[in-house]
């Protein structure tokens, strides 16, 4: 009987112990022309074995690219694809280009700089107030996501003055609804469900009980 503790290392589990001896055995025939049948021979075999893999992109690319992982990129066979090395296996895809740039206003957040520095570069009278009014509600709504009363148009303006040095008013006053949590919701809610009940309960009662019950004609 033989264990797995004694056998060589199981490269990629998914395709199994079988597939991973396939392998080994291709490595040691000598016809080049046999050693390419048997290759596809066990490409068509490992598809079979992943059917889940057909709906991934290039999905013969990836069985091939597996193929020669498993033989540890020593197999000498034809492939219609390009044939990865261990250094193309290992390389690190370069990292992002992350902006670094710090927002001067953290609670306002990088978008609206960006608009208020458009708004304080626009030349026509009409745009840039529509560019104020527009910064205004934007700023509103941010302060009433984090707070449960409203916000005064004064306190919305001195923060502008502050942003833009004065340069910058409003004069549509911007509406935003008070902010109620999800939790004063349900309890509203449950609060208004309890009075319909004990309303339903009173009505049903005095229909019993009350002038207004009938008798049954018979």
């Amino acid at each position: 009987m033989e264990y797995n503790t004694t056998r060589n290392h199981l490269t990629m589990r998914e395709y199994g112990r079988h597939v991973q001896k396939m392998v080994e055995h291709i490595l040691k025939i000598e016809d080049p022309e046999r050693r390419q049948r048997n290759a596809q021979a066990v490409i068509e075999l490992m598809g079979f074995l992943n059917p889940h893999l057909k709906n991934v992109e290039d999905f013969k690319h990836k069985l091939w690219d597996h193929l020669f992982l498993i033989a540890d990129f020593s197999l000498d066979v034809d492939s219609p694809y390009p044939i990865p090395t261990k250094e193309t296996l290992k390389a690190k895809p370069a990292p992002l280009p992350y902006p670094n740039s710090n927002p001067k206003y953290l609670h306002l957040g990088k978008n609206l700089e960006k608009i208020i520095d458009k708004a304080l570069q626009e030349e026509d009278a009409d745009k840039k107030l529509g560019l104020s009014n527009s910064i205004a509600y934007y700023m509103k709504l941010a302060y009433n996501n984090w707070h449960k009363e409203l916000v005064h148009d004064e306190a919305i303006q001195s923060e502008m003055n502050t942003l833009t040095d004065g340069q910058l008013t409003f004069t549509n006053t911007p509406y935003v609804k008070a902010y109620r949590s999800q939790q004063d919701n349900n309890r509203n809610g449950r609060r208004d469900n309890r009075s319909n009940n004990r309303r339903d309960n009173r009505g049903g009662r005095r229909g019993k009980t009350g002038n207004n019950y009938k008798k049954k004609r018979y």
